[in-house]
């Protein structure tokens, strides 16, 4: 076996969940349980690394099964599949966040919800794999290196300000260094950015927008889109934090869209977006989607009320006849919008759909989203009604797996509860389309 080659000595490696029949790997005779250490000489930290590193057509593949250590060598043809799922995207360990936002969603969660929802992660290849947000301030040298060497492209960033003493005091982290140069930094790499403003009443919004909009404009097309998003208030948010009132949302709103006007004209492209919040805030129409340029920042609710509305009229037409009765659960904010398609979806297909506003006894009224509802104030809110026939839930207010509700609830137990069948949907047609 050859001598393996990184800094990384004591790493992990990376767990095989599942191997996919007929794909390399299971050609190779790897099987879950077992754990691939390195490949040509390189310790691995994620499947990052092995994808970057299982690019090359000649391999030697460090393996571990129940503490014996093996070598595998092999040739991969161009773009031939590995077939393989990793237990975790990471080997060594989601790195966590290190800031002190008095803002930080994470802090604001009531006690007693389950152990991952409390993780702070600040993890630049989660930013990477999965679009997460990071504030770069964690960064070390080796971490720069390496994305000089991987070109990981592109990162999502939290700016919040770019005036650099206010970014400080936002994060809570008196040491953070200045964004825009490592943005310029990233940039000098070939690596593109998408960045979010959380905007909190009286202390990012106004003029100092105005600079973070203006001078991470500047740095386009490094920074490839600008979100900004409300902050996000619950019951348990420090004194000083309050949501945004419809008068001071109606100024964001104009300052972004001003903003907005004028980079279309010179780049061509909005560049800067407001996220849904507030043009329900406002009571303003959605854009139509072409001023969304493709929804760079769909995940980060950026254009989804707009891809809600167009895919219903995409599809309206096909529905056939239901004559469905029964009730949908929604959050308070949405609640018009969902009312009217389902008004919409009642007529064209003779149905009984009557949508349930449910209010957020969790994190508490301030909180209005569906993708945060829970399973037991859903219960609540249908409790009584559930008998009229389906009960439809909004597929947002479940995990990953489509599995769990923020409490632990399942679609099962939720049934069970209500005494009634619980279908789970991203949008009314597919009661109908499935």
């Amino acid at each position: 076996m050859g001598k393996v080659r990184s800094s990384h000595s004591a790493n992990p490696g990376g767990v095989i969940k599942a191997v996919e029949p007929g794909g390399l790997g299971h050609r190779l005779g790897l099987r879950p349980g077992d754990r691939i250490l390195a490949v040509n000489g390189r310790f691995l930290r994620d499947v990052i690394d092995f994808n970057f590193y299982t690019a090359e057509e000649e391999l030697e593949i460090v393996v571990d099964r129940e503490g014996e250590r093996f070598v595998i060598r092999a040739y991969r043809g161009y773009g031939e599949e590995w077939g393989i799922e990793f237990e975790e995207p990471v080997f060594d360990g989601i790195r966590r966040c290190t800031n002190r936002c008095e803002f930080c969603f994470v802090n604001q969660l009531p006690r007693g919800l389950r152990p991952s929802l409390y993780i702070k992660d600040d993890d630049y290849r989660y930013s990477f794999l999965f679009g997460n947000f990071i504030t770069l301030t964690n960064l070390t040298e080796e971490d720069w290196n390496r994305l000089a060497e991987q070109r990981l492209s592109p990162l999502y960033v939290s700016v919040h300000s770019t005036d650099l003493a206010l970014r400080r005091e936002l994060l809570g982290n008196p040491s953070a260094p200045d964004v825009l140069e490592q943005l310029r930094r990233l940039g000098d790499l070939g690596i593109v950015v998408h960045a979010q403003i959380v905007l909190i009443p009286g202390r990012n919004d106004g003029p100092h927008l105005e600079r973070t909009i203006d001078e991470l404009s500047s740095l386009y097309p490094v920074v490839q889109s600008i979100a900004v998003v409300p902050v996000g208030v619950t019951k348990f948010c420090p004194p000083g934090i309050r949501p945004y009132a419809p008068s001071e949302a109606e100024e964001v709103v104009a300052l972004v869209l001003e903003r907005q006007k004028r980079f279309r004209r010179a780049l061509k492209k909005g560049l800067v977006y407001l996220s849904d919040e507030w043009y329900f805030l406002t009571g303003l129409s959605f854009p139509p989607a072409k001023e969304y340029d493709g929804f760079p920042q769909l995940e980060n609710g950026v254009g989804l009320s707009r891809v809600f509305l167009d895919e219903w009229e995409e599809n309206k037409g096909a529905l056939p006849l239901l004559s469905l009765r029964g009730v949908a659960a929604c959050g308070a904010m949405p609640f018009p919008l969902v009312k009217q398609i389902a008004d919409e979806f009642n007529e064209i297909t003779g149905s009984q759909l009557e949508v349930i506003k449910v209010e957020n006894r969790l994190f508490g009224p301030t909180v209005t989203v569906s993708g945060l509802m829970v399973g037991e104030d859903v219960v609540e809110a249908l409790r009584g009604r559930a008998w009229e026939g389906l009960v439809v839930i909004p597929r947002v207010m479940l995990d990953s797996s489509g599995r769990l509700t923020l409490d632990d609830f399942t679609v099962e137990g939720m049934e069970e509860r209500l005494g009634a069948k619980v279908q789970v949907v991203s949008h009314f047609y597919e009661l109908a389309f499935g």
